[in-house]
């Protein structure tokens, strides 16, 4: 991307890096300034008690009240805070503009991390009745954070951020790969980006085209996405929202470019919406868009919305909540296409080379400790471990329960004392799996205490129960590879 392709200048943007870091207007700056109460006020969109604490106008204060607030200032007083960074040049970038008689943001300048800034569009919930952009460029939400803790933070040579937007996966890219490619379909989007790079001091290479068009032939060793992967009937007012393709297309096109994006080993991430359609399983409908590719699979549903609620959420996103008109032609592409609910999760993929590849769609809406990107790389090396192990070679192993792992039982009192109805594994860190178990099991995972192998461990309780070692060895095949894959035990190395 061109230099002259970002809102300020090189040299603009140099000042303004200046500005801020001079005032110490970063996340640690402005908690500093702000106090506990305030910054706890700021997260709510309560800015009184901030406001309160920025009255005196340095270039801190007013830096908070203008871009964190959302106030309009004198412009002498946005000049000072701003300076070196000439007014002019911020004005003509879209920095601030003119508002009544003085200055407001015309950008979400956000403090991110430790020393990051992003820049994006304002949010439409800042200014209730001004219609959005259709390149309207997005900052940091929710879904943008929940890929950030989703994605396999391990060093790389390449990777790749489709739909980059204001550039904040590519932020994150950069500290751990080598080199950053990232393409929007969007100039706009794209300027952005190019402006958030350059204010954080990074390079990255960026490219015009619609999801994986730009980079066609390449390959990379890491590739997220944050897409557009609104679910409907193809309509598009909105670049961040509106892919243009119908249906949940978005995710199974994904999924279908992957094998030619993905270097030997790389790994594929994005955020993506399923629908539930009426007499079809999702799973397998989803679990299908990965069918012939090769790829390792492992996709995870955080969420359900039904059809209602769903709308609701994207036509206030973009300020269209009172287009009665819009919902119902929205509301009736979902009834025709028999739409029950619709599912978000991520999508995470591996190009491992293996004739046999494991694909695994699945619930996950318990809360997981973070970051969950480390449990993706935990659960692919599982998935390594297990491949090349058949029963013989699982029953070689030795394992050890996962740490804090708890054994819960739901009893009912009888006659003669309490009789154990349910028995439920519970791991309270991690993936925070549940799972009822029975006394096979429950007696597998009792003895995981790393010293002996398996087949030891089973020769012992089939001389306790009274059955033959090859019998009990058959069963427990499948119920220790299911274990280990979800890291109910865990192999002991060495």
């Amino acid at each position: 991307m061109a230099e002259h392709d970002m809102l300020l200048s090189p040299a603009g943007v140099e000042a303004l890096r200046t500005a801020l870091t001079r005032a110490r207007f970063t996340s640690n700056g402005i908690a500093d300034r702000l106090g506990p109460q305030a910054t706890g006020g700021v997260a709510r969109n309560d800015f009184r008690a901030a406001l309160r604490a920025t009255e005196e106008r340095d270039p801190l204060g007013t830096l908070i009240r203008v871009f964190i607030c959302d106030q309009t200032e004198t412009e002498e007083t946005v000049a000072a805070a701003l300076a070196p960074l000439d007014l002019a040049e911020a004005l003509a970038g879209g920095l601030v503009e003119r508002h009544g008689d003085g200055l407001r943001a015309g950008v979400d300048l956000e403090p991110y991390g430790d020393d990051w800034w992003v820049l994006a569009d304002v949010p439409a919930s800042a200014r209730p009745g001004r219609p959005l952009h259709a390149e309207h460029v997005l900052g940091i939400g929710g879904a943008t954070q929940t890929l950030i803790g989703a994605t396999v933070r391990q060093p790389v040579d390449t990777a790749l951020d489709l739909g980059t937007g204001s550039g904040v996966q590519a932020l994150h890219l950069a500290t751990h790969a080598r080199s950053v490619t990232a393409t929007d379909v969007s100039a706009r989007a794209l300027r952005f980006a190019a402006t958030t790079a350059a204010l954080n001091g990074q390079s990255w290479e960026l490219l015009r085209g619609d999801m994986v068009a730009p980079v066609a032939g390449r390959r990379f060793d890491l590739v997220v996405s944050n897409p557009p992967f609104v679910v409907g009937p193809g309509t598009t007012t909105h670049v961040y929202r509106d892919s243009g393709r119908v249906g949940d297309a978005m995710g199974s096109e994904l999924a279908a470019a992957a094998p030619d994006l993905l270097t030997e080993g790389g790994t594929m991430q994005y955020l993506a919406n399923w629908v539930h359609v009426a007499g079809e399983e999702w799973d397998e409908r989803v679990a299908g868009w990965f069918a012939g590719t090769g790829l390792d699979a492992w996709v995870i549903q955080r969420e359900v919305a039904d059809p209602m609620a769903y709308v609701n959420l994207w036509l206030t996103d973009v300020g269209e909540s009172t287009d009665p008109q819009r919902m119902a032609a929205w509301l009736d592409w979902f009834d025709a296409h028999k739409v029950e609910a619709i599912g978000f999760g991520i999508v995470s993929l591996r190009r491992g080379g293996h004739a046999d590849p494991v694909v695994r769609v699945e619930d996950l809406r318990q809360r997981v400790e973070p970051p969950l990107g480390d449990q993706v790389a935990a659960w692919f090396d599982r998935q390594d471990f297990l491949r090349v192990r058949d029963t013989a070679g699982l029953l070689a192993e030795r394992y050890r329960a996962a740490d804090g792992l708890q054994l819960r039982q739901e009893a009912t009192m009888g006659e003669d004392g309490w009789a154990v109805d349910r028995q439920v594994l519970a791991m309270p860190r991690g993936l925070r799996w549940t799972e009822e178990i029975d006394p096979l099991v429950l007696a597998l995972v009792g003895g995981a205490d790393g010293r002996l192998p398996l087949r030891d461990q089973l020769a012992l309780l089939a001389a306790a129960h009274d059955v033959a070692v090859d019998e009990l060895a058959e069963a427990a095949g499948p119920i220790v590879a299911h274990l280990v894959e979800r890291g109910f035990i865990e192999p002991v190395v060495g």
